[in-house]
């Protein structure tokens, strides 16, 4: 019964991505791509919210105050549900930077194209610098702001994995803050890469921006272990409360 539930559920949160697609394709032709934040924050959240209620998940957020101005938001990444988790909340003027092999599937690519979303190859480090620095124009044209995963995949040991440069390398470019995220309960409703969702909460939680004015090059990697050990130490708070 349970792996019926989840069938059941896995076909219906595909058709609404698939009506998603066929309306973002629909709207950027209609408007020649003029309407890409209208189709981000007030079609795609919703939508986000009726998969994530398709399969018995219900969102809590914590702390939901927006910056007033540009920033480099990040992510902890340990499950599938989190790139529903973050689409429901309908971060204003933002876009993601995600890997490369989203667009191999004609549905993100569609949905991804249509809202001017960033994708990087990340085992090409060259060519995603480039990819990068040609994005920062249009970024710093329409003061977008910018959504990170540092680990760079939701597959990996531990509470969280290793924090790669790219999310701390970008805001340093831009010399915009950073806005932490934190996703709880994702991973124990539907871990890793797995299709199949338990029904639940997950908290989401906006931490104060930190400021990154006084970083460089040279101190970028105790920037980074320091960020990620306040990662470490909400997972860990997390679970000695659910002990």
């Amino acid at each position: 019964m349970v792996y019926l539930r989840a069938f059941v559920n896995i076909v219906l949160s595909m058709l609404t991505l698939i009506v998603l697609a066929a309306v973002a394709r629909a709207g950027t032709i209609l408007t020649f791509g003029q309407l890409q934040n209208f189709l981000f924050e007030k079609i795609y959240a919703p939508a986000a919210h009726l998969v994530l209620r398709v399969n018995g998940v219900r969102l809590a957020i914590e702390h939901f105050e927006l910056p007033e101005q540009p920033v480099v938001f990040i992510i902890n990444h340990s499950s599938t549900l989190d790139m529903f988790v973050i689409a429901a909340l309908g971060l204003p003027n933002t876009r993601y930077v995600a890997k490369y092999e989203f667009l191999y599937n004609p549905i993100f690519f569609i949905l991804g194209k249509a809202t001017g979303q960033i994708f990087v190859k990340r085992q090409e480090r060259d060519k995603a610098v480039t990819t990068l620095q040609k994005a920062y124009v249009n970024v710093r044209k329409n003061d977008y702001s910018l959504l990170v995963a540092p680990e760079g995949t939701r597959k990996h040991e531990g509470l969280v994995g290793p924090f790669k440069k790219g999310a701390f390398r970008i805001a340093l470019d831009l010399q915009y803050p950073i806005v932490p995220i934190h996703i709880k309960g994702a991973h124990d409703l539907c871990p890793g890469g797995s299709l199949i969702v338990k029904p639940g909460t997950v908290a989401v939680r906006f931490y104060p921006l930190i400021d990154t004015s006084d970083w460089a090059l040279d101190n970028l990697d105790q920037h980074i272990q320091s960020v990620r050990e306040q990662y470490i130490a909400w997972e860990t708070e997390t679970m000695s409360k659910q002990h």
